[in-house]
């Protein structure tokens, strides 16, 4: 599988960030009953957040990006948890925050940001189940942040 998620990449023009160090008193990655349950990660771009409010200055196709960067690092916090991606039988869940304005109503149009790399990454087993909410602020001020819930198979 980590072969054809690094063809993926390449056509996508996508590379895999170094996955980031917790912010706070947490672990990126808690395996329990051959689930991995992945914290929130955020976005990031040139080494810093990607930050702002969608609905005010920040556009969905900003939004979509950063939640696209967002499935970036998840899929970067399974391969140094894992070793690499071969493990991953099944992406279960998203779960997608949007910084967002009190109007703004296309959190699941910035979802899908990371929604469609896991579908290109992993194929059908990258299709999931998803929440995609709008909440007033984030960690960092970032723009988006995306948690996930794997299923992978017993260690190799």
């Amino acid at each position: 599988m980590t072969d054809r998620i690094d063809r993926a990449l390449a056509e996508l023009g996508l590379t895999l960030p170094q996955a980031a160090a917790p912010v706070a008193a947490y672990v990126p990655v808690v395996e329990a009953g051959g689930l991995l349950h992945i914290s929130g990660q955020l976005p990031f771009r040139d080494g810093a957040v990607v930050t702002g409010r969608l609905g005010d200055g920040v556009s969905l196709e900003d939004g979509q990006d950063a939640a696209q960067r967002c499935a970036l690092m998840l899929v970067a916090q399974i391969k140094a948890h894992c070793g690499n991606l071969q493990r991953v039988t099944r992406i279960v869940k998203l779960g997608v925050f949007v910084n967002s304005t009190p109007d703004f109503t296309d959190q699941p149009k910035v979802a899908n940001g990371a929604s469609e790399l896991m579908a290109k990454l992993f194929g059908d087993s990258g299709k999931h189940a998803r929440s995609a909410v709008g909440v007033a602020a984030l960690p960092l001020g970032a723009a988006v942040e995306v948690d996930a819930i794997v299923e992978v198979a017993s260690a190799l």
